[in-house]
């Protein structure tokens, strides 16, 4: 079972990426795509884990490789469309900034150990039996680049072959993106600006201040609806192409799609984000079970008045 669960994502991904790929006007961006994403993981997260022996290094690859993706956008799209430039933008906003930090932290700082996500992600080889750590190590990577490559991308794709002008769902889906940039920018100043501030004090608290009142991991929901928006600013060209393609791709594009929500939520809740950081988080502050009982995890909420 547990290998079944490990290679069902790469099923995934062959599908997703043919019924993209057989569309003959997005043939191009996907291959090209599919190359790009391939020669970043493998120089930027498979030769240095195979050398380290540390997965983190994925965390350098993953938003490059969005980065590139935006990059492509305006190589097979141009500039006429402003919705398609938006997305181009996107991407690249998104992919520089989780980019820069983990270059930052990663190569010029040196990494100086795996990171705790990923020493939790071996406590889930030893689980499910994985005995072969280096084998893990490039397989985790390769999910990672797999979704780049035919589940991420999929907004940017059909941006690729946007008509021009700027309909009201598209601007609607701009605007939120940009809300939940700056959401996501202010959950991430607020942790910074407490951690400054308790580290001088020779403290160690969780923080619950600003944005972290309302949830455990407002920076990640920020992200989550980030993606959302992309999705939504993609709804007018899948809808526009309807008449054109063959409902079969039209479903599968559909289904693309929505897969961004639910692997985007799962990856920062479940699978890199809230659950293995809160693994270490229990073990480090002893007040971060109380946060726990009074906090929602993900989506932001009033505070529970009550442990109970």
């Amino acid at each position: 079972m547990a290998t079944v669960r490990r290679t069902m994502p790469f099923a995934i991904y062959v599908v997703l990426f043919a019924a993209l790929a057989l569309q003959g006007d997005l043939t191009g961006f996907m291959v090209c795509n599919l190359l790009v994403q391939l020669a970043v993981f493998v120089v930027g997260a498979c030769l240095p884990a195979h050398r380290t022996g540390f997965m983190s290094y994925v965390d350098v690859a993953w938003p490059w490789g969005l980065a590139l993706i935006g990059v492509q956008v305006l190589a097979f799209g141009g500039l006429a469309s402003p919705a398609a430039v938006a997305t181009a933008a996107i991407y690249l906003l998104m992919g520089i900034r989780m980019g820069a930090w983990a270059l930052r932290f990663m190569v010029f700082k040196r990494l100086p150990g795996e990171l705790p996500r990923y020493q939790y992600q071996r406590r889930r080889w030893e689980r499910d039996g994985f005995r072969n750590e280096k084998v893990s190590l490039q397989v985790e990577i390769m999910v990672q680049c797999g979704a780049n490559i035919a589940v991420l991308a999929v907004p940017a794709a059909l941006a690729t072959v946007r008509p021009a002008g700027l309909d009201a769902v598209s601007v609607v889906a701009i605007a939120l993106w940009a809300v939940f940039w700056v959401f996501e920018s202010v959950a991430d100043l607020q942790k910074a600006r407490f951690a400054d501030r308790t580290r001088r004090d020779g403290a160690r608290r969780t923080c619950d201040v600003g944005l972290w009142r309302y949830s455990r991991h407002p920076n990640y929901f920020g992200q989550w609806m980030q993606w959302n928006s992309l999705i939504l600013l993609s709804l007018p060209v899948l809808i526009d192409r309807r008449p054109h393609h063959h409902i079969v791709f039209g479903l599968l594009t559909a289904l693309a799609l929505a897969w961004i929500s639910w692997t985007t939520y799962h990856m920062l809740v479940h699978y890199t984000g809230a659950v293995p950081a809160e693994y270490f988080s229990r073990r480090r502050r002893p007040d971060y079970i109380r946060y726990q009982r009074v906090t929602n995890r993900f989506f932001p909420g009033p505070r529970r008045t009550t442990d109970q």
